[in-house]
């Protein structure tokens, strides 16, 4: 099969690798349609052997492992690869543990499928995993405001749609070139708000306030999509400094800027693989469930969502060539050029692959 190999820069190699075989517990998925995302060209810049960096998987069931009893040959699926692991998504075929994988209605295109995995259990992690805000199924019957920085891109967009349907209002938006999108996932007869950074730091603290204030004058919670470029600093302007709470989604980061009176936590999607948990509720509690069960729960409910109607994909835009196009669309991840959409890949039009 081909297989497209991330190193640094970014430069992409395209090789041929054999088709892997799952252990017991995995799935092996015919690749239609691969997403990216921006970790696919941060990661190899920290140097090292390349690898196949792709983590959003879209396609039909080629072949599973002798425990797999939910999914067969043949089914249309979605899912999560194990970050770093062999067999990514920027292949032919590629291989998932059995858990983070999810079925996909008809009505839900590869492409759009292709959006959900690594994004959406980003925001369902931060919501629910790290900031213990109220779940889908057990709604908040009183206002819960909600700062979502970054609020165009796909974590941030995810985060709207899991918050709305945790009936968490007012949600306190923050986005840029991406604000149209925005305003067509908020509510705001309930409130909802979307603020533009790009008037600079001191006029959208200065707005952020006013919301804040519209708001009850309380917020105790957010979710940082960006955790860069001073956003965390800007949240922690009008955060609450006694009972506030804030996730951040980039690892490896101190943010030293937050006062220490402000609970911070780091969001990593890792958390939903055991292999990657950097901090599993196994070793704290002795019992055999934690975040992977939590995982296995979220992505059954996206696929519940996409087939009752109550969650979609993330807007993106089919990047030419299949693998071949890879290169090109984590150079524009790196520079910028997307906005409130995610580049997906057909692997079916990558140069010597067979439809």
């Amino acid at each position: 099969m081909k297989e497209a190999i991330v190193y640094k820069g970014p430069k992409v190699l395209i090789k041929d690798s054999p088709i892997p075989i799952p252990e017991p517990d995995q799935v092996v998925t015919k690749v239609v349609v691969s997403g990216s995302n921006p970790k696919d060209w941060k990661r190899p810049e920290n140097g090292g052997e390349g690898v196949n960096q792709g983590d959003d998987i879209a396609g039909v069931v080629h072949t599973v492992g002798s425990n797999v009893v939910e999914f067969k040959p043949g089914d249309r699926v979605a899912a999560f690869h194990q970050m770093m692991a062999p067999c990514g998504s920027y292949a032919e075929y590629a291989v998932s543990w059995d858990h983070a994988t999810f079925h996909i209605p008809k009505k839900t295109s590869f492409e759009e499928a292709a959006t959900i995995p690594l994004a959406a259990m980003t925001a369902a992690f931060g919501l629910f995993q790290r900031l213990n805000l109220p779940t889908p199924w057990h709604p908040t019957l009183t206002p819960i405001p909600l700062i979502i920085y970054g609020a165009a891109a796909a974590v941030g967009s995810y985060a709207i749609q899991l918050a709305q349907q945790a009936n968490i209002h007012p949600l306190i938006c923050v986005a840029g070139n991406g604000i149209p999108h925005v305003e067509s996932l908020i509510d705001q007869s309930k409130g909802d708000v979307v603020l533009d950074y790009r008037e600079g730091d001191r006029e959208l603290v200065r707005n952020l306030k006013a919301a804040v204030e519209k708001a009850g004058g309380k917020v105790e919670y957010a979710l940082d999509a960006v955790s860069d470029h001073g956003s965390y600093v800007n949240i922690c302007e009008v955060l609450d400094h006694k009972t506030g709470k804030i996730t951040l989604v980039l690892p490896g980061k101190e943010y030293n800027d937050i006062p220490s009176s402000i609970e911070k936590s780091s969001t990593t999607v890792g958390s939903a693989q055991i292999g990657t948990d950097t901090d599993p509720w196994q070793k704290k509690t002795g019992m055999q469930t934690g975040n992977e069960e939590f995982a296995m729960a979220f992505f059954r409910y996206f696929s519940r969502g996409l087939q009752k109607g109550f969650f979609k994909g993330h807007p993106y835009q089919v990047v030419p060539g299949g693998l071949g196009g890879v290169e090109k669309a984590l150079g524009d991840l790196k520079g910028g050029r997307a906005s409130a959409v995610k580049f997906v890949f057909r692997i079916g039009e990558t140069e010597g692959v067979a439809e």
